[in-house]
Parts: structure tokens; C-alpha cells; sequence
């Protein structure tokens, strides 16, 4: 009988661990992704430059390149001094916005990308997807996964602590997303691809289950995993759909309702899953959720980011239509006003004001 598999796009390497960044040079010459040494280094003026001074000896053959921000013009102006040079790889060093940058880059010149993150804001460092701000709003661009994803844990840190939080509510998230995923399979018959579905499950419920706390590295190891794990599933189902649900819908209706306003994108979703969670009728998981999610420092109710009660129902109200086409609890159920503010009451009451 015929043995069918299929490939997985993932990166070849994945390096994990306290001092992982003093290494990069060598494991990029270990495993053939730039015997040279000629690579493009992105950073931005922030985290990334100030680790250029480190970095920069280990890597003698390498061209750096400051970003100014995460816009598309900014992408497009890098891949354009990138392709004047002659490189094996091009290296994002820094935070989400570089990183994005750099991928979008990458991929326009025709070379593989190195993410080095200097946070675990969310799990984009290792997606198929570059979000860009452009003259429309924000963009999602499809890329190449990296080829490789460093993380050093003395780094990461480094970082404040807001930016740990904010990956914790994106990963825990993924359990809410996988949720929708399979109610949109039970209702319209979407198809559900099981191997996406199973990693980015069990990367949500690693970090929700974990005991630990931020500042500890078997914590930041397992946060880490699980956002490159996510990043993986999108690839394997081709669409962001393992990671992103109702969850990332109140998300993006933040974003676009109260634009100057808006938490990081790990709060909101946080806050989202675990509302999400108790409109599908799983109340006991919505609240152990909420409870993860604030002994982390994470926001549970809108009042705990800056917005009222009426304005957290106006972004749930518009969520559904920041992503046409996706089915999520949201849409199944079409809430109006009223039974978005009493259902709200009643999570309130279980989550414990």
C-alpha cells in the first residue's frame, strides 16, 4: 500500500534557551543557511540596536540595517537596500514590527528569513504572515515561514513584562479559536485540519495549565514554544485560522472602533477568549481561563484596559465584521445590544468582579 505524508513548512531550526543569541552565528553555519557569514541584519532603533553592539562581532560578514517603524513602506524600502547586496539570509532582530518587516523583505527578494525576537508579544515570529500598517489601515501579507526562529530567554527577560503578557493572551486564545474552528465544522462543514487544530490546542493549553509565572524561565520556554507551535499550525492549515476566532474578532474591533485607545493585541485577545468562552456555554472553562489569565496580570474585564461596559459591547457587537467569511460563536449566535449587555452581567458574576 502507498504511504501518504505530507510536508510541513516549518523552520529548520528552533533554538530556545538562555544565551541562545550568542550562538546564532554558529547554528546558522551548522545547519547551511549562511556558511559566508553575509547576512542582512534588521533592527529597529529600540531592543534590536541595542543588541547590535553584542551581536555584531560574532557576525563580521553581516550588512545592518535600522527599520524605522512597521509600516509597508518601510518593508519595501528594506528588501529594496537588501537586494543591492549580496546575502544568504536575512536576519530580523528585534520586536514584532521588525520582524514583520523583515519577512515581508525576505520574501520580496527571494531569501530566507532568521527571526531573532527580542519579545513574545504574540505569535507572529513564526507565522506565514506579515502584518504592515499601509495608508488603508493594516495589512496581512502572506510569506514564507522563517527558517529558522531564535529566542534567547536572557532576553526575552530583559524585555518588560507587558510583552510576556501579552503572548500569554494570544496563546491562551488558541483555545477559543480551535472552539469556533469546530462549531463552524459542526454548523457549515468547514473543514477542520486536524494536525493545525492539535498543535495549536495543546499550545494554548500548555501555557494555560503551566504553574509558573513570568519571570521564570521554564515558563518563558513553554510561552515560547507555544507561540512558535501557533505560528506552525497557521502554516499547516494555510490561513490563520487555528489561532484566531471570536477571540481576535473583539480584537480587531478594538483596534479599528478606538484606534488611539487600544491595548496590545495579547490583552485584548485574552479578554476576548475568555468572553467568548462563557457566550458558547463553557462557564466553568471561561472562568478557570479568566482566573489563569489575571493571576498572569492580565486584563478580565474591559474596565481593566480603558474601556466602558457599553464600548466593550459595541466592539463585540462590530466584530463580526472585521473578518467577512469566518464563522465564529459571534456569528452563530448574532447577539443584539441588550443580550450582549446581559450576558456580559452574568459573566461578571462568575468570573468575580
Amino acid at each position: 500500500m502507498p504511504v501518504l505524508t505530507r510536508l510541513i513548512p516549518s523552520p529548520v531550526v528552533v533554538d530556545i534557551r538562555p544565551g541562545a543569541l550568542d550562538d546564532l552565528a554558529g547554528v546558522l553555519a551548522d545547519e547551511r543557511i549562511s556558511h559566508s557569514g553575509r547576512l542582512a541584519v534588521a533592527v529597529s532603533g529600540g531592543s534590536g540596536s541595542r543588541l547590535r553592539e553584542r551581536v555584531s562581532p560574532t557576525l563580521p560578514g553581516a550588512t545592518w540595517y535600522e527599520v524605522g517603524g512597521g509600516t509597508l513602506d518601510d518593508a519595501i524600502r528594506l528588501a529594496g537596500e537588501i537586494k543591492a547586496g549580496r546575502y544568504d539570509a536575512v536576519v530580523g532582530l528585534g520586536g514584532g514590527k521588525i520582524i514583520d518587516c523583515a519577512k515581508f523583505a525576505a520574501a520580496r527578494v527571494g531569501l530566507p528569513l532568521v527571526a531573532v525576537p527580542t519579545n513574545l508579544a504574540h505569535d507572529g515570529l513564526c507565522s506565514p504572515v506579515a502584518t504592515l500598517d499601509n495608508d488603508a489601515g493594516r495589512g496581512s501579507y502572506g510569506v514564507p515561514n522563517p527558517i529558522a526562529v531564535v529566542i534567547d530567554l536572557d532576553v526575552i527577560r530583559e524585555a518588560p513584562a507587558r510583552f510576556v503578557r501579552s503572548g500569554i493572551g494570544d496563546a491562551v486564545s488558541n483555545i477559543s479559536a480551535i472552539a469556533d474552528w469546530e462549531l463552524s465544522h459542526r454548523v457549515n462543514g468547514e473543514k477542520i485540519d486536524g494536525l493545525a487544530a492539535a498543535m495549536a490546542r495543546q499550545a494554548g493549553e500548555a501555557v494555560l495549565r503551566h504553574p509558573g509565572g513570568i519571570g521564570e524561565n521554564d515558563f518563558l520556554q513553554v510561552l515560547a514554544e507555544a507561540l512558535v507551535l501557533s505560528g506552525i499550525a497557521m502554516s499547516v492549515s494555510g490561513d490563520s485560522r487555528p489561532s484566531s476566532g471570536a477571540c481576535h474578532e473583539i480584537n480587531h474591533a478594538f483596534d479599528l472602533l478606538f484606534p488611539r485607545r487600544a491595548a496590545s493585541h495579547g490583552e485584548q485577545c485574552g479578554l476576548g477568549a475568555a468572553f467568548a468562552m462563557y457566550l458558547r456555554g463553557a462557564h466553568e472553562e471561561s472562568v478557570y481561563m479568566a482566573g489563569v489569565l489575571r493571576r498572569h496580570g492580565l486584563p478580565v474585564l474591559p474596565e481593566e484596559i480603558g474601556f466602558t461596559v457599553d464600548e466593550f459591547v459595541r466592539a463585540v457587537e462590530f466584530a463580526p465584521e472585521t473578518r467577512p467569511g469566518r464563522y465564529t460563536i459571534l456569528e452563530h449566535l448574532d447577539l443584539k445590544t441588550h443580550q450582549i449587555k446581559d450576558i456580559y452581567v452574568d459573566y461578571v458574576k462568575a468570573i468575580g468582579s
